[in-house]
């Protein structure tokens, strides 16, 4: 079993309680008290430094290619791209609150506190969430500077529209305080471009600001949350903006404290998310990029305002972009889609695809060594910066290994040669994410995913999709009938974490060989699985031998495999049967469409099976 730490269970015994006797109600207001904040004279003579001053002040190359232009033109007729991918005709007067994958229509009236966040009825709140994270902005800004346009009007008008039909503290969009800080992050971007706009006159300034105030309190009010009970990627983007807010609004009362309580937690979190090897404590590749942009705000505009925070945060950020480079299909810029995946991209600063890490992973290694990790530097570093200031370490220059890699705290194994790479999962369970796919593989070839991962889909929806996305049969590993290697829970919580007997990477003669023995699938009993990949250098070619040891004599062992290739063969060398279905996938948020599962299935104990590519 899984067993939470005291303060943990002590913490949330007190936050329901809190919660269903009101006193959250009272200590998060819907008509707060009257405030003196700054003028929007004040602030544009402010000292504290943004990425640039405005819009006016941005000189790097313009390119008004036509698909930024088709993009905007989509947004500005109130179609929002939804998860990096899929569009939305949401109308020029959504109201903010309509889900509309579901078609629920949320209470605005309600206090975010009586809102429940995995209804069935009403559907994925990511769907909500989505418009109202104004990730969409970016695309009209990019716009306005390569086409030399101005939409100033549009972009303050839909924050006005979201402030009118959002009333404080009550409706979805006060649920999450990460998404309450990714609002109003995106929010200062537009207002820092915008600033000499006539689109920003005083009243339209003091309405703005004033909701921004009362949003950063709402999270101040409510960091424990996600410090105690949450403690990933919601800890660290809410305790870094408390940290930003403080430090480029110094008139705002209580933006002392916040800035030096952010700054202190945001150090705290990156320590203990971080290994030292890079990895994070989400085992997820896309919430580790969502770390990659964080860190690169929390960097570039420290370094703006001659700010430095301790040593291990540059180390950790610098090992972070190693890691991801490591695991990255060169060709594409995609990665593996491993761990959770729900469509999170904060701050889309270019054209590349949703699935391509190239433009994050740039930036944030221009502002740890002032080279591009690319040769050429995408957008996002254009718009950020890419300087290492004289207060501060510069980093030595990354290069894409070949060979065995490891990385051990998190338990990553790559085998990478030219045109292939070999991506094995092999790691014990942290906390913050379930380990129901131990030894999965991912294959990439040409630049082409050939075994792949069947992503997340969505976090709310049928039961049936619920455990085939997040369990273990939709990656390429061992099941034993149809129990999953871990027990699930409620929501995200799952029991009987694996652990990890022995794990290696050896290079034997012509031959890599991965090795490892897991004790998992405890809730049925004393059992563990061990599984042997050889790779021959150089040639397309897998040999996989999976064994299970402690397994009943009747319970049927199924090794799987996912692929979309018709070029990869599966040839079993030990007596099994083969089927062959087809099955889902989600390489993007909300989306499905399918691939073949082959797999093997036995009452044995191991089964031995040769992947080649034709």
């Amino acid at each position: 079993m899984i067993h939470k730490s005291p303060r943990y269970l002590l913490f949330r015994s007190k936050y329901e309680i809190e919660r269903k006797c009101g006193f959250l109600t009272r200590k998060f207001p819907v008509s707060p008290s009257r405030i003196e904040l700054p003028s929007l004279k004040s602030w544009k003579a402010g000292e504290p430094k943004y990425f640039f001053a405005d819009r006016e002040h941005l000189n790097f190359p313009k390119e008004p290619i036509g698909k930024l232009k088709s993009e905007a033109e989509h947004i500005l007729k109130g179609e929002i791209k939804f998860f990096g991918r899929k569009w939305y005709d949401l109308g020029e007067n959504f109201d903010w609150v309509t889900n509309p994958d579901s078609g629920f229509h949320y209470d605005i009236r309600k206090h975010w506190t009586k809102i429940d966040d995995f209804s069935k009825v009403a559907g994925d709140i990511k769907f909500v969430w989505e418009k109202s994270r104004f990730s969409y902005l970016y695309t009209i800004i990019r716009y306005d500077y390569h086409f030399d346009a101005d939409h100033s009007e549009f972009v303050i008008s839909q924050i006005l529209d979201w402030i009118d039909k959002n009333p404080l503290n009550c409706g979805p969009n006060y649920k999450c305080s990460q998404e309450i800080s990714i609002r109003v992050q995106n929010w200062l971007f537009a207002l820092y471009f915008y600033k000499n706009s006539s689109s920003i006159s005083e009243g339209r300034w003091n309405k703005i600001i004033t909701s921004i105030y009362w949003q950063i309190d709402h999270v101040y009010k409510n960091i424990n949350f996600s410090r105690i009970a949450v403690r990933n990627n919601h800890a660290i983007t809410e305790t870094l903006t408390l940290y930003l807010i403080g430090l480029l609004f110094p008139q705002f009362p209580n933006a002392g404290k916040w800035k030096k309580n952010g700054k202190r937690w945001f150090e705290k979190e990156i320590s203990y998310q971080i290994a030292d090897d890079g990895t994070f404590i989400q085992d997820s590749m896309n919430y580790h990029r969502v770390l990659i942009q964080l860190m690169t705000w929390a960097i570039a505009l420290a370094d703006r305002n001659g700010e430095k925070y301790s040593d291990f945060v540059y180390e950790k950020a610098y090992n972070s972009v190693n890691f991801l480079y490591q695991c990255q299909d060169m060709l594409s810029g995609y990665l593996p889609n491993y761990g959770s995946n729900d469509g999170a991209l904060f701050f889309p600063l270019s054209n590349n695809d949703y699935r391509d890490y190239r433009p994050q992973l740039d930036a944030l290694y221009g502002l740890l060594t002032g080279c591009s990790l690319y040769g050429e530097h995408f957008e996002d570093a254009l718009w950020v910066g890419y300087s290492v200031p004289s207060f501060r370490k510069s980093f030595a220059l990354l290069k894409q290994q070949e060979g065995m890699i490891s990385f051990k705290n998190s338990g990553y194994y790559l085998i990478r040669e030219p045109d292939m790479l070999t991506f094995i999962r092999c790691g014990s369970f942290n906390g913050s994410g379930p380990c129901t796919d131990e030894f999965h593989m991912d294959v990439w070839y040409k630049g082409e995913n050939v075994l792949l991962d069947g992503g997340s889909y969505k976090y709310n929806t049928e039961e049936c999709l619920e455990k085939y996305f997040r369990g273990t049969e939709s990656h390429n590993t061992i099941m034993l009938d149809n129990y999953d290697q871990m027990l699930k829970g409620p929501r995200f919580v799952w029991y009987y974490p694996p652990k990890i007997k022995f794990v290696s990477l050896t290079d034997n003669n012509g031959t890599y060989e991965f090795n490892g023995k897991v004790k998992c699938f405890s809730y049925l009993g004393n059992i563990a699985m061990n599984r042997t990949v050889m790779k021959k250098k150089g040639i397309a070619n897998w040999i996989v031998v999976d064994r299970v040891i402690g397994k009943g004599k009747e319970m049927r062992m199924r090794q799987l495999w996912h692929t979309l290739s018709d070029r990869i063969a599966f040839t079993a060398e030990i007596d099994s049967d083969r089927k062959e279905e087809i099955k889902p996938y989600s390489y993007y948020y909300g989306e499905k469409s399918n691939c073949k599962q082959i797999e093997f299935v036995t009452k044995g104990s191991m089964v031995k099976t040769v992947i080649t590519i034709k």
